[in-house]
């Protein structure tokens, strides 16, 4: 088999939640835990870190996976989605799995995938897993796709567990309420494994304070640890940083400079440096230097992108992922904070979200280019038009994200903003 050939078998032939939705969602890890034992239970060969959580979970992993890096360590890192290329989510020290192996892979094992017929995203894992082993990793830090208990990642036994935070996304499949929800990510929890939950929410905190004693699993709370003071944007080393103040736990205050700019990213950098804390106590006396180096270069180091994006000056154009109302909400905030005269967005979203919901906290002073992602979920640029246009968002409607954006772009002035967003889809065929 080709390479495209090989995605093409991927993409076409194994499902895939991110473009076709809850078809491809299994409530079980019988294939799983069959893929693995079939590739000889890889995911023991190495070190783990797992990372579960509506938002941010991204964000931590790549912090974490950069500050592994600058500490001289071998860095697996396994993210989803991917923006532009699949191999994105599987990368060694910041550089994604080769074209090679991964038809090697998937030739090599197909006749097995067709007999227990696995879902993309269990594929993917276990091709994912065997290429660290093979790989020798010395650690992985490990993104879940979808939820936790049931995800074809919570085969690790890790050496510590993460859960960001809990929102409202995803409820067909996990849940209509954030308890229940909250249920679904605590299912990473492990036996004696520490877990760090990254935004203490006082109504659901019993959840995971309840599956922690159960496990004697020790539990810390980034957010009751780091308070974020003051952060500002700096020019540093001939690139835009932002820098952090936080309060920390022993007294005084610690500086942070990341070259993720997008202001949630403070909440993200708590619960990296709570995870540090843990880490050098119990598995590997990672240095201040490392730390802080780390955390400054997320972006050169694994390549990370998507997330506050922005590109070029006159006009800013500015990417970003988000795509449930937790993650919209902090990018409308901090976008409604830059200077510009006219603001023009570019919007598109996929068809299971709660449109309105989402829809309602864009601002109306904006102009608008709605557009079709080019996905089966894709919410189609007119419906999403009309549905707008009850809350006051006026508009154009484009057939496609890249034609939205080359008119946003024409229509732009130089002390403009065009934002790009609604949806990890709209982003992804354009940044």
């Amino acid at each position: 088999m080709t390479y495209k050939q090989t995605i093409d078998f991927l993409f076409s032939q194994l499902p895939m939640y991110q473009r076709i939705g809850p078809a491809a969602y299994k409530n079980n890890l019988d294939n799983t835990l069959a893929l693995s034992n079939h590739c000889g239970h890889p995911e023991k060969t190495f070190k783990s870190i797992h990372i579960a959580g509506t938002n941010g979970k991204g964000s931590v992993a790549h912090m974490l996976a950069s500050i592994f890096q600058e500490q001289g360590l071998n860095t697996g890192l396994a993210t989803s989605p991917h923006l532009v290329d699949f191999r994105e989510r599987i990368k060694v020290n910041g550089k994604m799995i080769s074209r090679k192996y991964v038809t090697d892979f998937v030739t090599k094992n197909r006749t097995f995938f067709e007999e227990i017929k696995p879902s993309f995203f269990e594929m993917t894992i276990a091709m994912t897993f065997q290429y660290f082993a093979d790989q020798k990793v010395d650690v992985a830090v490990v993104e879940t796709g979808l939820g936790g208990r049931l995800d074809s990642t919570n085969i690790l036994e890790p050496e510590l567990s993460i859960i960001t935070n809990i929102g409202l996304d995803h409820t067909h499949l996990l849940g209509n309420t954030l308890e229940k929800i909250a249920r679904e990510k605590a299912g990473i929890i492990k036996k004696q494994i520490p877990v760090v939950i990254g935004r203490k929410q006082e109504n659901i905190h019993h959840v995971f304070l309840s599956r922690a004693g159960e496990l004697e699993a020790k539990l810390m709370v980034a957010s009751d640890l780091y308070k974020a003071v003051n952060s500002r944007f700096i020019n540093k080393d001939a690139r835009v940083l932002q820098q952090v103040d936080f309060m920390v736990p022993k007294g005084g205050r610690k500086r942070i400079f990341t070259d993720l700019l997008g202001g949630y990213q403070q909440e993200n950098l708590v619960t990296a440096l709570t995870a540090t804390d843990v880490l050098k106590n119990l598995w590997v006396p990672l240095t201040d230097e490392a730390i802080e180096r780390g955390l400054s270069r997320v972006m050169v180091n694994t390549g990370f992108k998507g997330r506050w994006y922005q590109v070029g000056k006159r006009p800013r154009v500015i990417f970003d992922a988000g795509h449930n109302t937790d993650g919209l909400h902090a990018t409308i905030k901090q976008l409604m904070e830059q200077d510009f005269e006219n603001l023009h967005i570019v919007l598109g979203m996929v068809d299971d979200k709660d449109i309105e919901g989402l829809l309602s906290l864009f601002p109306a002073k904006a102009l608008y280019y709605f557009c079709t992602p080019n996905i089966p979920r894709g919410l189609d640029a007119a419906v999403l038009h009309s549905r707008a246009r009850l809350l006051g968002l006026e508009g154009k409607t484009f057939p496609s994200v890249y034609q939205a954006l080359k008119f946003a772009k024409t229509k732009a002035g130089k002390k403009d903003l065009v934002f790009v967003g609604g949806s990890t889809f709209v982003v992804a065929e354009v940044v």
